[in-house]
Order: structure tokens, then C-alpha cells, then sequence
């Protein structure tokens, strides 16, 4: 471990620094990452440091500056990819309970799963919807900062390790089916069979600074705003608001909230514990 100290950053010297990191990060590349939570960043970037071997902020700024490769590696910490197919298995069971029954009947369905990662919830959405019977008039749009993520997602293969705990989350909540029947094993990985991602698209969008695309049915952003500021995350519900349909349907993560953003008001409840609210204005 190198001597730069995690709880050196709360000082106004090393906090300037990180401001100019991002900000300089912002003009030269192109990505902002200026209101992400502070607490985030500064962890990232620490662990950055000390991986280089650097000492300082400013010795790191230097380096991402000058070598798009350091670049490459620090937006990679910021956008960290923590998922798993099911995950939370009683949001997923509240989802088939309260939402697809409502939307069911909907000659096409469309779907926005934002920050998607390396895909394993899209997948669950997929067979989620298979099992509904509406796989086939659903179009789900897969979102993600970065690219290598997108790119493992398109593969719809995953650890076969794994599959033990995604197969109790997916029993857990609510599969119909043995889990195994969805995908074939391949050189110690799970490739999951390609019907499910036939009607999904996957590409780039940067929730900081790209627009709304499209309206949808169901938008699913969960564990994505813990990482980011007030300030952000009332831009980014501005954008998911935008999205909806009136009567859409907002999947959030257990650690985010609506009360206390600008759009509190513009949906109601429909399960509490696991933040799915419907837009009523």
C-alpha cells in the first residue's frame, strides 16, 4: 500500500485536486463524472493511485492526461459492474405479480433497462417475460456507459459457478421452470440461448449526458443513482420521467429513493419495499 491515505482526501488541498481531476477528466474525454457521490469517487480513485504506484491526485491527473490507456482504467472503476441474474429475487417476484399483469395486454410492450451492466438482469427480464407469454411483442433496450460491459452482455454467457446461486434466485422468485433449460454449458460458462435476447437491444447511453430516446412501458434503473449526487440524481429522474408512458412503470434499487427528489409527486406506490412506483401525471 502506498503512503496516500484514504482519509487525507477530506482536506481542502486533496479535495481541489480531485475537482480538477474530474473537471479536467470532462474536457479532455469527454466523460462527467463531476456529480458522482464524492465518497465513490474518492474511493476510485485512491484505488487508482495505488495501483500506479502514485503518490498524489495531481501525479494521477498527469498520467490520465497523458496516457489514454490510465484513462481507460479509471472510467473502468467508475463504472463498476455488481449484478447477478435475479438479483434481489422478491423484486423480480413483484414485477411478475404487480406489473406484467398490468401491461400484458399491450399490443407491443417496450422495456428501458438502464446501466445494465453485463446483462445478467436483462436476461432475467427476458425469461421473466418468456414465461409471461409476451416475450415476443416486448422490445427491451439495454443501456450501459461502457462498452465492455455492453459487449459481454451481447454474449449472454456467464460463469457456470454461478449458476447455483442465480438458479435459487430465479426459484426464489417465482421461475416456472427448471433454470437449466434456458441455457447449455460451454467451456465451464452458462451461454444462455439466443431466443432471449432476440428482441434485446444493446448499446451506449450516458445518463449524465445523453438525452431520452424513446418512451417506455417499464423503465428499470436499480442500484445505478447510489452512485451519484443530489444534484444528478434529480437529472437523471427528470430523464426517466421524461421516458415513461403516463401509467408507466419505475423499478428502482432498495437503496434508492423518490420521496425526496423533484418527481416524488408524480408517481404513486405500487410496492413499497421493493421501489416499484407507477407514473400518474
Amino acid at each position: 500500500m502506498n503512503d496516500f491515505d484514504q482519509n487525507q482526501l477530506v482536506e481542502p488541498l486533496q479535495k481541489m485536486e480531485i475537482e480538477l481531476l474530474l473537471e479536467a477528466i470532462n474536457r479532455h474525454y469527454g466523460y462527467d463524472f463531476r456529480n458522482y457521490s464524492a465518497p465513490f469517487t474518492q474511493r476510485r480513485i485512491l484505488n487508482r493511485i495505488a495501483a500506479e504506484k502514485l503518490k498524489t491526485v495531481s501525479g494521477l491527473q498527469e498520467k490520465v492526461l497523458h496516457d489514454p490507456l490510465v484513462m481507460d482504467k479509471l472510467f473502468h472503476d467508475f463504472s463498476i459492474n455488481v449484478t447477478e441474474m435475479f438479483r434481489d429475487p422478491t423484486f423480480f417476484k413483484a414485477l411478475r405479480k404487480k406489473v406484467i399483469p398490468m401491461v400484458k395486454d399491450y399490443p407491443a410492450i417496450r422495456i428501458w433497462h438502464v446501466g445494465c451492466g453485463s446483462g445478467e438482469e436483462v436476461y432475467s427480464m427476458a425469461i421473466l417475460l418468456h414465461e409471461e407469454g409476451i416475450l415476443d411483442k416486448a422490445k427491451i433496450y439495454a443501456t450501459d456507459i461502457n462498452q465492455f460491459n455492453l459487449e459481454k452482455a451481447k454474449q449472454g454467457s456467464f460463469p457456470l459457478e454461478k449458476m447455483k446461486l442465480y438458479t435459487t434466485n430465479y426459484i426464489q422468485s417465482g421461475g416456472e421452470k427448471a433454470f437449466s433449460e434456458y441455457y447449455s454449458v460451454k467451456n465451464e460458462s452458462a451461454a444462455f440461448h439466443s431466443f432471449l435476447k432476440r428482441n434485446v437491444v444493446f448499446f451506449q447511453h450516458n445518463l449524465v449526458t445523453d438525452q431520452s430516446f424513446n418512451e417506455f412501458h417499464i423503465i428499470i434503473c436499480r442500484n445505478v443513482m447510489i452512485y451519484f449526487n443530489r444534484t444528478l440524481q434529480n437529472h437523471v429522474h427528470h430523464l426517466l420521467y421524461e421516458s415513461l408512458f403516463y401509467s408507466g412503470f419505475l423499478g428502482l434499487g432498495k437503496r434508492e429513493e423518490i420521496r425526496f427528489t423533484d418527481y416524488a409527486k408524480n408517481y404513486e406506490v405500487l410496492h413499497s419495499a421493493e421501489k416499484l412506483y407507477r407514473k400518474n401525471k
